[in-house]
C-alpha cells in the first residue's frame, strides 16, 4: 500500500514538473514573439515602442476553436474607425471554451487582400471583450491567420498574439472594428494592452 501511495506522489511530482517546465517554454515563445513584435512595428518608432506593453504570457489563452466553414458568397462592408467601409466574407465561425464558458468568434477573408498573391489565404479575427476600454484597446484587436492554420475542424487561438490596430498609436488609418457577433462578454486578459504612451 505504501508502495503504491509513493508511485502516486512521484506521478504527480512528475506531472507539475512537467506542466511547470511547459508553461515555462511556452512563455519563452511568447516573450520572443512580442519581442519580434516590438522590434519590427511599423508604426511605433525608437523610444516609443518603450510603451508598447502586454500582458504576461499565460498558456490558459491558448485554446482550440472548432471551426466550421461558412459559405458567404455576398460578404458585408466592415465598419472602420475613420468611417470609411471594408469589404470582407465571412469564412468561418470558432467555437472554443475559456473561463469555463462557451464563446465563439467569426474568421473573415478580406475582399482586397484576396486579389493579391501574398495574402490571398490571409485570414482575420477582429474581436472585442471585456477588457476592451480598460486595460485593453477600447476598438478591439486582432488575430491572423493562414488557412492552412485550419486543422481539420480545429484551429489553435492563442490570445497571448493579440495586436491593437495602428488607430491605437495615431490617426489617419482605416482600422476595421470587430463586427459585434465578435464582441466577447469575458475578459481576455492576453495579448498587447493599451498602448501606454497615449494614457501620459
Amino acid at each position: 500500500m505504501k508502495c503504491n501511495n509513493i508511485l502516486i506522489l512521484i506521478f504527480v511530482c512528475t506531472t507539475a514538473i512537467f506542466s511547470a517546465n511547459a508553461q515555462l517554454k511556452y512563455e519563452d515563445s511568447i516573450n520572443l514573439f512580442q519581442k519580434n513584435y516590438v522590434d519590427s512595428h511599423e508604426v511605433v518608432k525608437g523610444a516609443d515602442r518603450n510603451h508598447l506593453s502586454f500582458y504576461k504570457p499565460n498558456i490558459e489563452y491558448r485554446v482550440a476553436a472548432r471551426f466550421k466553414k461558412i459559405e458567404d458568397e455576398k460578404g458585408f462592408d466592415m465598419a472602420t474607425s475613420s468611417g470609411k467601409l471594408q469589404h470582407y466574407f465571412v469564412f468561418g465561425l470558432l467555437q472554443f471554451s475559456i473561463h469555463d464558458t462557451t464563446q465563439h468568434l467569426y474568421i473573415y477573408q478580406s475582399q482586397s487582400l484576396m486579389t493579391t498573391e501574398e495574402y490571398r489565404d490571409y485570414l482575420f479575427v477582429p474581436f472585442g471583450d471585456a477588457s476592451s476600454g480598460f486595460d485593453s484597446y477600447g476598438g478591439g484587436r486582432y488575430l491572423d491567420f493562414r488557412i492552412n492554420d485550419i486543422k481539420g475542424k480545429t484551429l489553435s487561438l492563442d490570445f497571448n498574439k493579440a495586436y491593437n490596430p495602428y488607430c491605437a498609436y495615431a490617426s489617419g488609418y482605416n482600422c476595421p472594428l470587430p463586427p459585434k457577433e465578435n464582441l466577447l462578454d469575458v475578459e481576455i486578459k492576453a495579448g498587447e494592452k493599451n498602448y501606454e504612451k497615449g494614457l501620459h
